[in-house]
């Protein structure tokens, strides 16, 4: 059996990194250093230690594919490596590798969102690192991320992400902090149609939402209904494609549509009942089932994404603080759960996928295939 042939897909993609390091100095291969950590995060392994004693233990296995020229790299290899390779260069690797295993985004939701990994702190800086990540909820792929420098804010940070991305005829659905004019003209710009949360940071428009609610016919309504786990939830999707009450509405590139969604929650043990109300903007011209449906949706990266990086790796426990290492090895997470997630011949968590994959080196292969 040709190892080597079976586990070149996602390492062929890595392998285009830049080697930053000094000749003089390299005892180790780049694309080794990447690939071992790959196939370590994988299997669950998340610390420097931890990944050099599973390259000790599997070096002979790791040998069938990789050079490993002086063996394992150690944990401060590992780390030095990790803190001082360009974050920008290594995003485009994943991305090159993201676009080969998605045949198109189009017509996909993409969901915008932010995410503080709070135990990395760099030296010197109090505030810890966040992150802002965009998910293609079709696929359940991270297709690309943006450190938030310490002087900006997730307003910066949004339209520099979708700027690279390709967001043709995908709808863009980002909570209430992308609620801004430019980042909607940025959308429009790249083909897109976006979906925004309104809140009272946008104190004006939010008003304007709920006069036009208050005094206009509704275009469109949807009606859902969930029983689950002694719990009875209402979603009621309101849609208005009247602008008339909204203050300069040509503000918001391409702006069609206005939308009230109403939730209401009946707990049975309690016999009590919880109302929130949420307003969005969007430019797709569609009937209140879709944007039910795409509100729903967005929050897939907070349950798909955030909730598997913080449980499953324990993203906001890592405490790589060094230079660009919170910022890289976020992306080495975000590999492995773009490989588990699509890995279609196990219906079963992340967790024991993780698990089996430390275990049997078939099944470990079959996912470095991916």
């Amino acid at each position: 059996m040709d190892t080597k042939k079976q586990t070149s897909s996602i390492f062929a993609y890595f392998s285009e990194m830049q080697d930053f390091r000094i000749n003089r100095k390299k005892r180790h291969l780049l694309t080794d250093i990447i690939s071992i950590t790959i196939a370590a995060a994988l299997c669950g392994i998340e610390s420097y230690n931890d990944i050099e004693d599973f390259g000790v233990v599997r070096e002979d296995w790791l040998k069938t594919f990789l050079e490993l020229p002086n063996g394992i790299p150690s944990h401060d290899t590992f780390n030095r490596v990790f803190a001082n390779m360009d974050p920008i260069k290594f995003e485009a690797c994943f991305r090159s590798w993201v676009d080969s295993i998605l045949e198109s985004h189009t017509g996909q939701q993409i969901s915008i969102d932010g995410k503080t990994i709070r135990g990395a702190k760099s030296h010197g800086i109090k505030s810890p690192i966040h992150m802002v990540s965009a998910w293609a909820s079709d696929s359940n792929l991270v297709l690309g991320q943006v450190k938030v420098s310490e002087k900006s804010n997730e307003i910066t940070a949004i339209p520099e992400l979708l700027k690279s991305l390709f967001i043709k005829d995908c709808l863009i659905s980002i909570d209430a902090m992308g609620c801004q004019e430019d980042i909607a003209t940025c959308i429009i710009e790249g083909k897109g149609d976006y979906l925004l949360a309104v809140k009272n940071n946008q104190s004006s428009l939010c008003q304007n939402m709920e006069d036009s609610f208050r005094f206009l016919k509704a275009a469109s309504y949807d009606e859902t209904i969930d029983v689950d786990h002694g719990r009875i939830e209402t979603r009621t999707c309101t849609l208005i494609t009247d602008l008339a009450h909204i203050d300069e509405p040509e503000r918001w590139k391409n702006l069609s549509v206005l939308i009230k969604m109403e939730s209401q929650r009946f707990i049975k043990a309690t016999g009590k009942a919880e109302k929130s109300i949420h307003y969005y903007i969007a430019s797709k011209p569609a009937d209140a089932a879709f944007y039910q449906k795409n509100i729903r949706g967005h929050w897939a990266i907070e349950n798909k994404l955030h909730w598997t990086l913080d449980v499953v790796y324990g993203e906001d426990a890592d405490r790589k603080r060094n230079k660009h290492a919170a910022q890289n090895f976020s992306l080495i997470n975000k590999v492995a759960l773009n490989i588990l997630k699509n890995d279609q011949t196990r219906n079963i968590s992340i967790r024991r996928k993780k698990n089996i994959a430390a275990w049997d080196f078939k099944y470990l292969i079959r996912l470095l295939k991916f």
